[in-house]
């Protein structure tokens, strides 16, 4: 009979990655709605908000990306495939279109538009993407044939 060792994958900055990593992309979404809101009723109340939803989602976004540089990349025991790897990646373009997001929100509210739409478009997709590609890797089929156990 062979066994075979995995190293395990949970830890407390598991743990916290796993709490902290979805809260920037609902940042993010709400971004992207309130920057088109705005762009259909030109009201001042949403491209300033917009402005503050992606300063505190980059905020909470870097901790998440951190920890997971540490366990994808510079772990003892790296367990990395290649979903982590793209995950992480289109994470640091979404990070990096946010922070230029974030940019462009500081401006006055009437030069947002379109820029911002068009980050955060990039940004939802970079973290959607991401997030359905490590969602998939991880779904494992257990399969029972007759006359196994």
């Amino acid at each position: 009979m062979n066994t075979e060792n995995h190293p395990s994958r949970f830890s407390i900055t598991s743990a916290i990655f796993n709490l902290l990593d979805p809260i920037p992309f609902g940042f993010f979404v709400a971004v992207l709605i309130f920057d088109i809101i705005y762009a259909k009723t030109a009201n001042v109340m949403w491209v300033k908000s917009a402005a503050w939803l992606v300063s505190i989602g980059l905020v909470i976004a870097i901790i998440p990306q951190l920890i997971n540089l540490g366990r994808v990349w510079f772990g003892k025991h790296r367990v990395r495939t290649t979903g982590m790897t793209i995950n992480f990646w289109l994470n640091v373009v979404a990070i990096i279109a946010a922070l230029f997001n974030a940019f462009v929100h500081s401006r006055d509210a009437y030069a947002v538009i379109p820029a911002a739409v068009w980050l955060s478009i990039v940004t939802v997709l970079a973290m959607g993407i991401g997030r359905i590609i490590l969602a998939g890797e991880t779904v494992t089929f257990k399969g029972y044939s007759h006359g196994q156990v």
